[in-house]
């Protein structure tokens, strides 16, 4: 039996003894074990048995239990020399990578387990700067870290090991105009993502191709403000009244929501759009214009979602500050149930169309205060199939002529009271001052008239009325009779 003192202490390579002859023999033997075992790397580690046909220097490490010329050796690195097979038991710590398997194991003093797992004590403290990680699958240049699992699980530090109990996952981009998002894809194709996509809001996108993609979903990061540009959505909810602005220099990509150029709308028809869009509720939504002239229609289509009130008001101190003039359109439709109150500006046509029409059942326009009305291509308030416009204390004036003044047609309704209405220029009206047909009725309760127009005073016809509560036929404006006929009545 070998002393201890004739080997080396940890891979047992023997010594050469004073005066020792044949002294090459430990040498060769201490070679020989040097050749085995450093640097080592076995070609299997499932042999029970010796292979068939062993090349010199071939290694394996001897499953349990050993048979035949591995009997007895089991877990050892077994080398094949000349003479045989030579055995070599496995120290704590020792390395070894197995060819068949591409795997590097090492000896836990009981069996040889994953190299990793007895460091540290059996797990991982640290993996610095790594550039590549494969867990199940490979890992490349555009995807350094893989992943190829059936489940995932994070879970907090708790108190009691250290932690606090909270999970918080981080992810950070470059800048605002870099992209930050979870990608969600099928058989490697994106199907919706979400996240900050190009800006700093929070966004919710679809595909069914992975290449065209709608937007479902906006949260502005600046307001909180949620938007669906891909379909409109549920509406938003006001739970305050709200005001929007327009301005000459607005832009109708702006939110409305200011009275800048970089915040108002450009046109009156966007914001009455987007109070369309809106669950208004018992909040009044107020749409100020701007000193200017704006040549758009404004039409209000069904009535708004909620029981609160809609005006658009301009410049109540000098109304002729703000115009509308259109050409071919009506300044102000209502139609289909909707409602609007209108002050504070001066309404203008050319060619065709209305100041003021309301159409339609529950279709009514109020008349707040400072209107005037211009040149007029065709009347300046209109109704019909049972719409309605009112004006009760609200002044207002006539700056301009038109084929008529007031007009109910089909059951329309324009009722006028307690105001006082000023006349300037003489304006001229074609057609007549009022005209009431089919059952339209115009009713004028407390109104003074200031100034004089040119024209037949009135027109009553198919069951229309004209109720003025007794005054005289003089009373309207005009400088010639006015006329009945079919029914119609003058009150």
């Amino acid at each position: 039996m070998t002393d201890a003192s004739d080997i080396s202490p940890n891979l047992s390579l023997p010594f050469y003894q004073t005066k020792q002859n044949e002294f090459e023999i430990q040498h060769n033997e201490a070679l020989l074990m040097l050749d085995a075992l450093a640097m080592l790397s076995v070609i299997d580690r499932d042999l029970t048995a010796p292979p068939d046909s062993p090349a010199q220097g071939d290694r394996y490490l001897v499953k349990a239990t050993g048979t035949g010329g591995f009997a007895g050796q089991d877990n050892k690195v077994a080398q094949y020399d000349i003479g045989g097979w030579n055995f070599y038991a496995p120290k704590i710590g020792w390395t070894c990578y197995v060819q068949d398997e591409r795997a590097l194991v090492a000896w836990d003093g009981t069996a040889w387990v994953a190299a990793l797992d007895v460091l540290a004590g059996g797990s991982l403290s640290e993996l610095q700067n790594m550039t590549l990680l494969g867990v199940g699958t490979e890992a490349d240049a555009t995807n350094p870290l893989s992943a190829k699992l059936n489940n995932v699980l994070w879970a907090a530090k708790t108190d009691a090991e250290g932690g606090d109990g909270t999970l918080r996952y981080k992810l950070s981009k470059e800048s605002e105009a870099k992209t930050l998002s979870l990608l969600f894809q099928d058989n490697f194709s994106g199907r919706a993502e979400i996240g900050l996509t190009g800006d700093d809001d929070f966004h919710f996108k679809v595909s069914s191709d992975g290449t065209t993609w709608i937007e479902a979903l906006r949260i502005d990061r600046a307001t909180g403000k949620i938007t669906f540009p891909g379909s409109g959505g549920p509406r938003e909810t006001l739970t305050a009244n709200r005001t929007y602005y327009v301005r000459t220099d607005g832009s109708n990509s702006n939110d409305g929501l200011a009275n800048t150029s970089g915040g108002a709308f450009l046109t009156i028809q966007k914001a009455i759009d987007t109070v369309a869009a809106l669950d208004i509720g018992v909040f009044n939504v107020t749409i100020r214009v701007a000193d200017g002239t704006y040549t758009g229609s404004a039409i209000a289509s069904g009535p708004w979602l909620g029981s609160g009130t809609v005006t658009v008001v301009g410049n109540t101190t000098t109304p002729a500050n703000v115009i509308i003039s259109t050409t071919s359109a009506d300044c102000f439709k209502v139609q289909n149930g909707g409602s609007l109150t209108v002050s504070g500006m001066e309404l203008r046509t050319t060619t065709s169309g209305f100041c003021l029409w309301a159409i339609g059942a529950g279709s009514q326009i109020n008349m707040g205060s400072a209107l005037r009305f211009g040149a007029c291509a065709n009347y300046h308030i209109r109704t019909d199939a049972n719409g309605y416009i009112r004006a009760s204390g609200s002044n207002y004036s006539i700056v301009g002529g038109a084929q008529c003044h007031v007009v109910v047609i089909n059951g329309g309704l324009i009722e006028l009271s307690g105001l006082t209405v000023t006349l300037s220029g003489t304006p001229a009206f074609s057609s007549t001052f009022s005209l009431a047909q089919a059952t339209g009725l115009i009713s004028m309760f407390s109104v003074t008239w200031s100034g004089s127009a040119t024209g037949a005073r009135y027109s009553i016809s198919g069951n229309g009325v004209v109720n003025t509560f007794g005054q005289a036929t003089t009373y309207l404006p005009g400088n010639s009779a006015g006329t009945t006929a079919t029914g119609g009545q003058y009150l």
